[in-house]
């Protein structure tokens, strides 16, 4: 538990940063003031303000709210539908096979980016279209990894024993195979979820994300970019949200995988 509280209490933080962002008093993140463009910090404007006056540290944080959304969204619409996908492909094989990794492969078959200029270009582009987007891309992982725990734990004696009990098909899946194969599910739901945000500000800052004025981190450095030799700083602050973004999410998401992983509790309490 000590080593879960550090990561937890930095996603945690990130996390109410970007939940309370309305009552912090922060300024408009989209109110312009040409007149103080690229202005330096100060006690007003504690990281400046960017290209087109706007607060940097308010676009900061109201950025984390788009980034952070999408994220999550997407890697929980794919977790859900590719877990079950791949809890029906590992318990019945055949045809249930064939539909979870079928359907994995279909998608696999698309390049990301071209996939997601073809989703922009029929759905328009928005936070929405992100989260369709890296729902579909990242499905293929949690079916797959799911369908190959699943086929490792299927012969066990707990999922025998649960069988010759009489417990119905949908009551083994979730009750006895599921909790038993969360571990690497979970590693798989931080990959994607710190996949989702690069993808999120990747994508924005091509324009096929998130629309001008709204803030978010791919906008940031994007706009960034063209200043980057009289303000420098405006490119460090949104990758470092990024970087640190990513890194406390990973930390955290390999904590629970330990702390969820039963094989682990088993050796310590026969240790003990």
């Amino acid at each position: 538990m000590k080593r879960l509280a550090v990561p937890a209490g930095l996603v945690g933080v990130i996390v109410l940063l970007a939940i309370a962002a309305p009552w912090l008093g922060l300024p408009d993140p989209v109110r312009q003031d040409v007149g103080h463009r690229l202005a330096h910090p100060d006690a007003g404007n504690l990281l400046g303000r960017d290209e087109f006056g706007r607060d940097v540290l308010s676009r900061l944080i109201w950025g984390a709210r788009t980034s952070l959304a999408v994220a999550f969204s997407s890697a929980a619409i794919a977790g859900f539908l590719g877990t079950f996908l791949g809890l029906l492909g590992g318990w019945f094989r055949g045809a249930g096979a064939l539909l979870a990794l079928g359907s994995a492969d279909i998608i696999l078959c698309f390049p990301p980016v071209l996939l997601a200029l073809l989703v922009v270009t029929l759905l328009g582009p928005g936070a929405l279209t992100l989260v369709l987007v890296l729902s579909v891309l990242f499905l293929p992982g949690f079916a797959r990894v799911t369908y190959a725990e699943v086929l490792a734990v299927r012969g066990l004696d707990y999922v025998e024993a649960a069988q010759a009990m009489g417990a119905t098909t949908a009551r083994i899946l979730f009750r006895t195979v599921l909790p038993n194969v969360a571990g690497p599910i979970l590693v798989q739901l931080s990959l994607a979820v710190a996949a989702a945000v690069v993808l999120e500000s990747g994508l924005t800052f091509l324009g096929l994300g998130v629309v001008p004025p709204s803030p978010s981190w791919g906008l940031m450095i994007r706009g960034a970019r063209t200043t980057m030799e009289q303000a420098p700083l405006l490119l460090l602050w949104p990758c470092a949200a990024l970087t640190a973004t990513i890194l406390s999410i990973n930390l955290l998401c390999d904590a629970l995988r330990d702390a969820a992983d039963p094989r682990k509790t088993v050796t310590l309490s026969s240790r003990s």
